[in-house]
C-alpha cells in the first residue's frame, strides 16, 4: 500500500499496536450486512480497505492545519486502518499516551475501554452492578470502573474466567454455563443496573431482575443478517419502556485521556490475553473470530 498523505487537520501515525475488537469481527465476515457501509462496499471491501479501529503509535507528519500535536508524539485514538504501519488520524480524534502506559495497553482502550466507561458514567457507590460479558474486552474494563465507584459488581462469565474476573474486582459470579435463565429469573437478586455485553439472556430476564428504578443497558445479543445486535436492542427498546436502553458510545478523546491516565496511576489495568506480531495478524483474527479468550488481544505492528 502506498504510506498515506495527512489532509489538513490529520495526522499521519506510525502504528505501534492495534487492539482488536468485536467490530473487527463482524466487518470481516461482511455480517450483519448493515456494517457493511464502513468498509466501503455491499458485496465485497472497497480498494484499499484495512480492518481495524483502535490503535496506538507515533505521530509521523502532522497536517498544515493541526496546533495540538508534533512529530514524536505518542498517541491513541480511535481511527481505520489500525493494522497497518501507517494510519491517517483525524487531529480531533486523538489523545496523548501518558508516560507509564505501553503501546499495548493505549492500543486495548478505543472502542472497548471507552464502551464500558460510557456504561458505568451514572454508576454510583454502594449500588449493585451486574455485568454479562465480564470477562471479555469490555467486560473487563466495566468491572474495574465500576468496582473503583465503590458499586458492587455481580460478573456474568465461565468458570474459566471467574478468577480473573474476581481479581479485577468483581465480588459476586454467575457462570452462564451452569445458570439457566429460569435460574437467574428466580435467584432472587436484583440490581440497580445491568449492563448486558453478551447477550446470553433473554431480555425479559435480566428485566425481571432489575430493582425499582433500575436501568438495563444493552450492547449486544444475536440477530438476524441485516441488522445482527441492533434487532434485539430495538424490539427491547420497543418493549422494554425507558428501564431499557441502547449504549451508544461516539469517539472522544477526552475519554481516552481519562482511560489512559487511570492506567498511568495504577488505578486500573488492562487485561490482554496475548500479543501478537503484524505478521501473525490473520492468526490474531482468526481467534477473535473462535472466541474462547479473555480481555483482550492485540497486534504488535511494529517491533
Amino acid at each position: 500500500m502506498p504510506r498515506p498523505v495527512p489532509g489538513a487537520d490529520e495526522l499521519l501515525v506510525r502504528v505501534a499496536a492495534a487492539g482488536l475488537n468485536a467490530a473487527d469481527r463482524f466487518l470481516l465476515r461482511g455480517e450483519p450486512f448493515a456494517i457493511r457501509a464502513l468498509a466501503g462496499g455491499l458485496r465485497k471491501p472497497r480498494a484499499g480497505f484495512i480492518v481495524g479501529r483502535a490503535l496506538a503509535g507515533r505521530v509521523e507528519a502532522v497536517g498544515d492545519a493541526v496546533r495540538d500535536f508534533t512529530l514524536g508524539d505518542e498517541i491513541l485514538a480511535e481511527a481505520t486502518s489500525a493494522i497497518g504501519e501507517f494510519a491517517i488520524v483525524p487531529a480531533g480524534m486523538a489523545a496523548r499516551i501518558p508516560v507509564g502506559v505501553t503501546f499495548a495497553e493505549a492500543a486495548s482502550l478505543p472502542i472497548a475501554g471507552t464502551t464500558a466507561l460510557a456504561g458505568v458514567r451514572r454508576v454510583q457507590g454502594g449500588q449493585r452492578f451486574l455485568v454479562t460479558g465480564a470477562s471479555g474486552g469490555v467486560g473487563t474494563f466495566a468491572v474495574q470502573l465500576v468496582a473503583a465507584k465503590g458499586a458492587t459488581v455481580t460478573g456474568v462469565c465461565s468458570d474459566r474466567n471467574a478468577a480473573l474476573v474476581r481479581k479485577l474486582g468483581a465480588e459476586h459470579i454467575i457462570d452462564y454455563e451452569k445458570t439457566t435463565a429460569d435460574d437467574l429469573g428466580s435467584a432472587g437478586e436484583r440490581f440497580d443496573v445491568i449492563l448486558d455485553l453478551a447477550g446470553n439472556y433473554p431480555v425479559v430476564t435480566l428485566r425481571r431482575i432489575l430493582a425499582p428504578g433500575g436501568m438495563l443497558l444493552l450492547s449486544a445479543g444475536t440477530g438476524g443478517r441485516w441488522l445482527g445486535p441492533a434487532r434485539r436492542m430495538l424490539k427491547a427498546m420497543i418493549t422494554g419502556g425507558s428501564r431499557v436502553r441502547p449504549l451508544t458510545v461516539r469517539p472522544n478523546p477526552a475519554d481516552l485521556s481519562e482511560l489512559a491516565a487511570m492506567i498511568a496511576t495504577g488505578q486500573m489495568r488492562p487485561a490482554i490475553d496475548d500479543i501478537y506480531r503484524l505478521d501473525e495478524a490473520p492468526a490474531a483474527l482468526d481467534r477473535l473470530d473462535r472466541g474462547g479468550f479473555a480481555g483482550k488481544l492485540i497486534v504488535a505492528v511494529a517491533e
